[in-house]
């Protein structure tokens, strides 16, 4: 009982502590970097950190608070994400939430996998961080497109689907990945003698 009460108090301090680093980031110039009406976010590498050095679950956690930080933006800090909120308010907190959620669950587990053929886990750290970011960029450019494809505002970057894709991806998905990737797997691996986690294997 007492092994497991550590363990848990253990997990929360952890998750926590990457949790305020999300806050801080988010409102702060560390997390976005504004290109026009568009952003590009460094919020997922908190996120990867937690999923990688702790578990699947806090990696979920950890997702969740970057998509309410993500829905805050909407409320006129965000140009893009306002534009989104006018017309859904609903939809935007979806799309805002659950890509995050199932970015950090799914980062999680991609490293946990990872691990069991990699034995320096230098390749696991590096492809799970890298996958942070693709996972971000995918599930929210494909949420974006299927709740607000048809609409005007979404129509002003392309006259088709995959131009409006090409506009949103290219750039901001490069940049994500090649930042994610490197100092993520520079945190995960600096940390990883650091932090260890009670629970990797469960979620």
């Amino acid at each position: 009982m007492k092994t497991d009460n550590s363990a848990r108090t253990l997990w929360m301090a952890q998750t926590a502590i990457l949790a305020a680093v999300i806050i801080l980031m988010a409102f702060t110039p560390l997390g976005y970097l504004r290109v026009g009406a568009l952003s590009i976010t460094f919020l997922p590498i908190p996120v990867v950190v937690g999923a990688i050095l702790i578990n699947p679950a806090a990696g979920a956690v950890l997702g969740g608070v970057f998509g309410l930080t993500s829905f805050a933006q909407c409320f006129g800090i965000d140009p893009f994400g306002t534009a989104l909120f006018a017309i859904s308010p609903i939809l935007t907190f979806i799309l805002t939430m659950v890509p995050r959620i199932l970015m950090g669950l799914l980062v999680g587990l991609i490293f946990q996998a990872l691990v069991k053929i990699d034995r320096t886990r230098v390749w696991s750290y590096a492809v799970a961080s890298l996958s942070g970011a693709l996972l971000n960029t995918v599930l929210f450019v494909g949420g974006l497109v299927w709740f607000f494809g048809n609409s005007e505002y979404l129509r002003q970057f392309g006259d088709s689907i995959l131009a409006i894709l090409g506009v949103l991806i290219t750039v901001n998905a490069l940049v994500e990945a090649i930042v994610t990737m490197v100092i993520g797997t520079m945190i995960t691996k600096a940390l990883s003698k650091v932090i260890i986690s009670r629970n990797t294997q469960n979620f």
